[in-house]
């Protein structure tokens, strides 16, 4: 597909079907994180409540504005690209600490790290810079 006025090359439409997925695992990974705030292990892990609650909101923050930034880059959004490339480094760094720190099978932030991961790839090919250059 051609990057012609008004076409999107498919990348692009995977693109932001990943941002808004990786967006979503951010959410879900926040909310569990309150949830695990009975496990003394998971607070310890954290450094304590205090962390382990600015871990959660942080997550759930940096996976609504991805979301919410999804249709920005189908638009061809230069600011949304960036912002979401900041993101999801934000994120990617996210899913190790959690993926280390979480003493249970942390399964949910390696997918999300891939995920997170593909989307700055995809985001920075050559199609996809004369997308957004356009």
């Amino acid at each position: 597909m051609s990057t012609a006025q008004g076409s999107r090359p498919v990348t692009i439409t995977i693109i932001g079907v990943l941002a808004f997925i990786a967006g979503a695992i951010d959410m879900i990974s926040g909310v569990v994180l309150f949830f695990l705030l009975a496990v003394p292990e998971v607070v310890d892990g954290f450094g304590g409540t205090g962390q382990l609650i600015t871990a959660a909101i942080a997550s759930i923050i940096v996976g609504l504005i991805t979301a919410v930034l999804a249709g920005g880059l189908l638009r061809g959004s230069q600011p949304a690209r960036l912002i979401v490339t900041v993101l999801q480094v934000i994120s990617i760094i996210g899913s190790l600490f959690l993926a280390v720190a979480y003493l249970g099978i942390p399964v949910g932030e390696w997918i999300g790290l891939a995920i997170s991961a593909v989307v700055v790839i995809l985001l920075w090919t050559p199609k996809a810079s004369a997308f957004f250059t356009r």
